[in-house]
């Protein structure tokens, strides 16, 4: 479960365009905060600090504790709107929550032990499906990401949403089927030299069918080649 970190924040009181372009100016990034049947709060965050937290990853699975005026309201990051060429953030959304609130967000799947795997030592390479799984949990409940391990699979196998161990509280969107994660598939040269292999193999095998032949072949041959001067023996016989 993560922990809320903590950003100060300043209200704002005056709205509309205007309102925005000077807090960007004085290099904050105006925002709102919304939900849990409150009212929509203007805010705008220090444009230094709001960027250190997107570099860091896992902004929008980050739970906030925002000090606004003195007081504290829990959110999530849901929207960072930026600058359509020099993407810096031109406006940020928090969602406001309550201790028992059920979200449904994207959390990032990140894979281990890559080395460990037979498959990828093999030459197979991690076939990623999902980046990011679905799920609903509890605000106080929601991990930074999920991790897939890879320890002792081969080409072909498979990781599923049953293989990642899920929090309390954390359940899957998709809840019908195991659905799939990750594979580890075959490279284009693993694939390649299999192919290559099996046509040798092949080449081989039609190679000993054709020797086999000649010398069946040499066989009859021989005893055809026989058969004339014993017919001649045996009408000499007869003759005599």
């Amino acid at each position: 479960m993560s922990d809320a970190n903590v950003m100060t924040v300043q209200g704002r009181e005056e709205r509309g365009r205007g309102a925005a372009r000077a807090a960007r100016r004085s290099g904050r990034v105006p925002g709102v905060i919304y939900g849990a049947g409150k009212d929509t709060q203007s805010i705008s965050v220090d444009r230094r600090e709001l960027d250190r937290e997107m570099g860091r990853g896992g902004f929008y699975t980050r739970l906030y504790s925002l000090k606004v005026d003195e007081k504290a309201e829990q959110v999530l990051p849901r929207e960072v709107q930026v600058h359509p060429v020099t993407d810096v953030p031109m406006h940020v959304d928090f969602l406001r929550l309550s201790g028992d609130s059920t979200i449904r967000l994207q959390i990032p799947v990140y894979f281990e032990n890559e080395e460990e795997s037979p498959g990828v030592k093999r030459g197979g390479v991690v076939n990623i499906v999902r980046h990011e799984v679905e799920v609903n949990c509890r605000a106080d409940a929601i991990p930074e990401s999920f991790t897939a391990d890879l320890t002792g699979l081969e080409i072909g196998d498979a990781v599923r949403i049953s293989d990642i161990s899920l929090p309390e509280g954390v359940e899957p969107v998709i809840s019908d089927r195991d659905f799939t994660i990750a594979t580890i598939a075959a490279s284009s040269a693993a694939i390649e030299e299999a192919a290559e292999e099996a046509a040798a193999a092949e080449a081989a095998l039609l190679a000993a069918e054709e020797g086999e032949e000649g010398e069946m072949l040499e066989g009859v041959e021989g005893e055809a080649a026989e058969a004339p001067a014993d017919d001649a023996t045996t009408e000499d016989s007869e003759e005599g």
